[in-house]
């Protein structure tokens, strides 16, 4: 019978070995380069720095492509940028009550578009009167005649991830788009101390802004703080005018404002009228304005995020489909 190895046994003697081979290196350390030269060695270093120059001439190619892929994206602060095939957004015609703050960021942003200084944006005012839509459409009307290489990219930073806003600068600066990087409901509360980012890409950093990129946000506050906020800070404060300055001037830091203000009860229903056109939802003239104020009643307020809302209930209601949105 064959005999049965003692790995208890050969254990020992591995240790043993492997301790006499660590003595022996430490001795004679160039015994851990036996057999490799030093031509080799170059040889090695030099294959490696030339798959590193491969490498890095192949980042510019792989990120033009990406953008090329969409109009719109959104940043992730793990530094991806994910395409948006369909943008949410409502056709520019539809948006009422709005036509002067409409007027102006169309013509900023076509510059901006067109290479000419233009401002960074902050579209403030009362809930649900189309800010944010207001942004989307712009973007999408400046692109419509525009060749691919021409278009304007729209880039969502979350409100959380604001900290994060240096590192897609530096993603974007080397592009040859041009972006809007666009932030929406936009605020800082107690503590927060991730203004700072966004104060130093809108001016005052070292690099600041890219030529190439503009940033537009949308608030339902001016100053970009609660109220509350600002006055407990003044109350507390050693010197309660330095105390708010810095998180104040933020707001300060955007050249344009634009102001949206709750809209009047004809307004409302130019809104209503505008969207049953477009949709064709056929309803009598004033059982339409009946239901149209009676929606607005029962939520409090008149806007558009209200009339879009009782357009929607309407057209459910009437079995209308809502396509082309």
């Amino acid at each position: 019978m064959p005999k049965k190895t003692n790995k208890t046994a050969s254990k020992p003697a591995s240790r043993a070995a492997a301790k006499t081979a660590a003595k022996a290196a430490t001795k004679r350390p160039e015994a851990a380069f036996d057999g490799m030269t030093a031509e080799r060695i170059a040889t090695a270093l030099e294959s490696i720095a030339i798959l590193l120059a491969e490498a890095a001439t192949d980042i510019e190619p792989e990120a033009a492509e990406s953008f090329a892929a969409a109009d719109a994206f959104v940043w992730h602060p793990d530094g991806r940028l994910t395409p948006v095939p369909r943008v949410s957004r409502v056709e520019i015609s539809l948006l009422k009550g709005v036509d002067r703050m409409r007027d102006i960021l169309m013509e900023n942003t076509e510059r901006f578009a067109n290479g000419y200084p233009a401002n960074n944006a902050l579209l403030w005012g009362a809930r649900g009167m189309g800010k944010s839509s207001l942004v989307k459409a712009v973007h999408a009307s400046i692109n419509v005649n525009r060749k691919p290489a021409d278009r304007l990219k729209l880039i969502e930073i979350h409100r959380e991830d604001i900290e994060s806003l240096p590192g897609l600068m530096e993603l974007l600066r080397s592009s040859s788009f041009r972006f809007i990087v666009f932030c929406d409901d936009l605020s800082f509360d107690g503590n927060d101390a991730s203004y700072k980012s966004l104060k130093a890409v809108l001016e005052g950093g070292i690099e600041g802004r890219p030529d190439n990129v503009i940033l537009y946000a949308t608030s339902n506050r001016r100053h970009l703080l609660a109220r509350e906020m600002i006055e407990n800070e003044r109350s507390t404060a050693i010197n309660p005018g330095e105390a708010v300055e810095e998180k104040v001037s933020l707001s300060d830091r955007f050249g344009l404002w634009l102001g949206f203000h709750r809209c009047s009860q004809d307004e409302y229903l130019a809104m209503v009228n505008g969207y049953c056109d477009h949709y064709g939802i056929k309803l009598a003239g004033d059982e339409l304005e009946r239901e149209a104020l009676e929606w607005s009643t029962t939520r409090g307020s008149r806007s558009g995020r209200v009339a879009w809302q009782f357009v929607q209930e309407l057209a459910g209601r009437l079995g209308v489909r809502l396509s082309g949105k």
